[in-house]
């Protein structure tokens, strides 16, 4: 095993565990890494009202949220539920859910994983008898992504499926579902406009396969990280945190160049202000086997998730900022 795969199989010291059953189940559900998911939605609705031209309906645009949490929470618990079981979780990280923790058992979190599944889909529910079949279509198959991702029959995560089912649950569909529930029409806008948020989310999740990489490899879990090894995988999550910034400015000068409405505004230039933070992560990934303190690489994940909300904040920001120096508001 190389240095590399030591350092980053290594147990860390358990963190203190939880007080309370109700702390128990909020640390089960993981939401810190509820921006992940939730940014695509904030986008997708902000889309509508700026670019969209319809008024805000905060109550659709809660219950849009409210489903997509609910989603990635049961995906969390099925995911911990299934990556114990497999003896992918072994060592306890500060991320860590409940389930390797000892503190709830694989089946509770199933249990807890069909009760979100409930509540999201009576949100969901809500939705399609206000909108309509577009909703239930998006719902059905953002639902259906989840459940297999880590569950039976496909295990997508585990089938080297993982990175196209977050990028097409947690962003794309995210992002044109916010948006036809605002606007009550499906469009290629959200969908093309929300790839470069897509694209961290993919960089969240494989800075965290990267760094399982060896686990995953000795329990024949197939991720993209593992098919392309050590330095394969530094270049694609090079890819994965550059090529937003390289979308959004083609996405800005492809009118220029050719007739497409609507034109991504030239706000969406402000996004380059999270190009440091990509930069430091870059240089965080390249002494991955000499890191300044143990936990540098070891943390990736967290620290690709704080970029993805940078980045969602910024292009939500460049949104307001194109409707206040005359877009449609």
């Amino acid at each position: 095993m190389s240095e590399l795969d030591i350092r980053a199989s290594e147990p860390t010291e358990t963190p203190e565990a939880p007080k309370g059953p109700l702390a128990t189940w909020w640390l089960a559900l993981r939401p810190f890494s509820f921006p992940a998911s939730s940014m695509s939605v904030v986008f997708g609705a902000v889309l509508a009202v700026t670019v969209g031209g319809v008024s805000m309906n905060w109550a659709w645009f809660v219950l849009s949220l409210l489903g997509m949490v609910c989603l990635h929470a049961a995906a969390n618990l099925l995911n911990d539920a299934t990556d114990y079981e497999k003896g992918l979780d072994e060592a306890v990280l500060p991320v860590s859910g409940a389930v390797v923790r000892g503190l709830i058992t694989p089946r509770q979190a199933r249990m807890g994983a069909l009760v979100l599944m409930l509540v999201g889909g009576a949100a969901g529910g809500v939705l399609v008898w206000a909108v309509g079949w577009e909703i239930a279509a998006i719902g059905a198959v953002g639902v259906v992504i989840g459940v297999l991702y880590s569950g039976k029959p496909a295990g997508l995560k585990y089938l080297g499926l993982g990175d196209v089912a977050v990028f097409l649950d947690f962003g794309i569909l995210g992002a044109l579902g916010a948006w036809t529930v605002q606007t009550g029409t499906l469009s290629w806008v959200p969908v093309v406009w929300a790839i470069p948020l897509s694209i961290l989310v993919v960089a969240i999740l494989h800075a965290n396969n990267w760094r399982d990489m060896a686990g995953d490899r000795e329990k024949r879990c197939i991720t993209v990280a593992n098919l392309l090894g050590d330095r394969g995988s530094a270049v694609y999550y090079g890819f994965l945190l550059l090529s937003p910034f390289v979308v959004v400015v083609l996405l800005v000068v492809l009118p220029w160049l050719a007739d497409v409405s609507p034109a991504m505004p030239l706000t969406f230039l402000v996004t380059l202000l999270a190009l440091p933070l990509a930069a430091r992560l870059l240089l965080v990934s390249r002494r991955r086997a000499n890191p300044r303190h143990p936990m540098e690489f070891l943390a990736l994940d967290g620290a690709t998730a704080q970029l993805n909300l940078a980045f969602g904040v910024l292009c939500t920001l460049a949104l307001l900022l194109h409707a206040w120096t005359g877009g449609v508001s």
